[in-house]
């Protein structure tokens, strides 16, 4: 049975509460309503602690995560190969080859790992080598693969034995020239002349081959029996034997071993296509996590690949989304932003709508169809309303974003205002965080006008004291940031919940004379003070990009 396509339903990088749940409860949906596809939330980033507080409260498990949408081996057509073992003989390796219409071929142990890679080439090479008489010992070659390969059978001795030493001869000479010239060990191919065959097992040849399916007498089987010797009963004539009978070697002897250029199933292309172009092989082997070989790829696999696709939630900025975005095939974008820069090959469902949260939307999404929303769906939902409208004190909460949060905590069975208190705390204990964790814990980069780049981090509390800790550890922090991620200006809001404001930081070149035109105030100290500012996204935003846009004005 196929399994069903895959879909990712992912949210920005430093994820907050609304884009993880809303990631779930958008892939919930979609599976409840469609067939043949599966979709999965992931996450682009780390799970904050006030998410986590969330997901806990109401069992669900965090999404997996994902750091890079781009294309990987395993989103390639790997071409699956034969089942080959380094016993075989080039004869069925070549023949194995030719029916699958392959010119590399994997050799795999019998679980499934890679022992060596042989070409077209690689046996050819060693069909032109007809001047090495030791090839087959040198070999280790088995004498039932060198009956199976003359199209014969072992009559007498052991064919699970193996030549490994001595030359293959043709014996067509009378006796008294055999004497000058076959050593012990050596194998010779025959006619039918018993005082031929005799006089091969007196100087203790290791193996009569004999052709035109000539029965031995029984006086040569006996004297083979007794000194070890094998032999070996073909169709063919003396000239077809020899010309055959170096297709008996094991492919190990030909095989490459060391030094082989593999990929695994998790490799993303980008980082492949220099080492193909580098090696020109015509197939290289493809290992999946759990070391097994699955087949191969080559350079013309990048022709048709699988681009994974993915729904947006919670964000349309291109610097928001998870790595390598543009590699991907965005089937839909779900958000409650501004438009971003996120640009598509092809159109999209796109649903966009002035609400404080995306989990909003989703609320209203299963009204729509009718879906019946989960008891911890529903909680999630509850919860990323709450998060992102501060308990409805930002200016971005709406009517609608009330009532979404009224009916979906009837449905998780939670009181509002007591669950809000037990999240924000949550997502405020950072005692124990390193300035970077707190930093980048609520990040975003923004791009402004003339391309002025800067990046905003916000942590929300109820807890005045807590937020004066945390702007002890984050203003030193700052100072080192600026400049890194191309970020010229770097801002952080530290806002009370309670009291309906932020105190804003700020450092990089310019960065306080664009809050002193944003917000029409100079700083008090090394911060703004801004009453009735907590929406990142509705207050201070536009505010900035306007201010770059007058900035860049100016020097202009």
């Amino acid at each position: 049975m196929k399994k069903p396509e895959r879909i990712f339903v992912i949210g920005h990088k430093n994820p907050d509460t609304d884009s993880i749940c809303s990631a779930i409860a958008y892939a919930d949906i979609k599976n409840r309503t469609t067939q043949n596809k599966k979709y999965i939330p992931k996450r682009a980033g780390q799970i904050n602690e006030e998410t986590r507080y969330v997901l806990n409260r109401f069992g669900v498990q965090p999404p997996a995560y994902l750091g890079n949408i781009g294309t990987q081996v395993k989103d390639m057509d790997i071409r699956t190969s034969p089942q080959a073992d380094k016993n075989m003989s080039l004869k069925n390796t070549w023949d194995l080859m030719q029916e699958n219409g392959i010119v590399s071929l994997p050799i795999r142990d019998k679980d499934g790992c890679l022992e060596g890679l042989v070409t077209i080439g690689d046996i050819a090479k060693t069909y032109m080598d007809t001047t090495d008489s030791y090839l087959l010992s040198n070999a280790r070659t088995q004498y039932q693969r060198i009956a199976e390969t003359v199209g014969g059978e072992v009559v007498e001795g052991n064919g699970h034995g193996y030549f490994v030493k001595g030359r293959v001869l043709v014996g067509t000479a009378n006796p008294k020239m055999l004497e000058g010239y076959v050593e012990e060990n050596d194998m010779i191919i025959m006619g039918d002349r018993e005082e031929d065959h005799l006089q091969a097992i007196s100087q203790n040849v290791s193996c009569i081959i004999v052709g035109m399916n000539i029965v031995v007498s029984e006086k040569v089987v006996k004297l083979a029996h007794e000194k070890n010797i094998v032999i070996i009963r073909s169709p063919y004539d003396t000239f077809n034997i020899a010309r055959l009978i170096n297709q008996s070697i094991p492919v190990s002897f030909v095989m490459k071993r060391d030094n082989m250029v593999t990929f695994n199933t998790e490799d993303f292309t980008d980082d492949i296509q220099d080492v193909m172009i580098k090696n020109r092989h015509r197939a290289f082997p493809v290992i999946n996590p759990h070391g097994k070989c699955i087949g191969t790829i080559s350079r013309r696999n990048f022709l048709d690949m699988h681009k994974k696709k993915v729904v947006l939630v919670d964000h349309n900025e291109v610097d928001q989304a998870v790595d390598n975005i543009e590699k991907a095939e965005i089937l839909e974008i779900i958000d409650h932003h501004k438009l971003g820069t996120l640009q598509t090959m092809t159109p999209v469902a796109f649903r966009n709508e002035p609400v404080g949260c995306t989990g909003t939307i989703l609320y209203e999404i299963y009204g729509e169809q009718r879906l019946e929303i989960p008891e911890k769906i529903a909680g999630l939902l509850c919860a990323a309303i709450i998060s992102d409208t501060l308990m409805f004190r930002s200016p971005t909460c709406t009517q609608t974003d009330k009532i979404a949060a009224s009916a979906l905590a009837l449905i998780a069975g939670i009181k509002i205002e007591e669950f809000a208190r037990e999240m924000f705390s949550a997502g405020s204990n950072l005692k124990d965080k390193s300035p970077e964790e707190i930093f980048y814990q609520d990040y975003k980069k923004f791009i402004g006008e003339g391309n002025v780049s800067f990046g905003v981090g916000q942590i929300s509390s109820m807890d005045s004291e807590e937020l004066k800790e945390i702007k002890e550890k984050l203003m030193p922090f700052m100072v080192s940031e600026c400049g890194r991620h191309d970020i010229t200006r770097v801002y952080f809001m530290l806002t009370n919940i309670l009291e309906e404001s932020t105190e804003l930081l700020f450092y990089g070149e310019g960065s306080q004379q664009m809050a002193e035109i944003a917000f029409e105030r100079k700083p008090d100290g090394d911060t703004f003070s801004l009453p009735g500012v907590v929406s990142r996204k509705k207050q201070l935003i536009p505010a900035m990009m306007e201010a770059a846009q007058l900035m860049n004005s100016d020097y202009a």
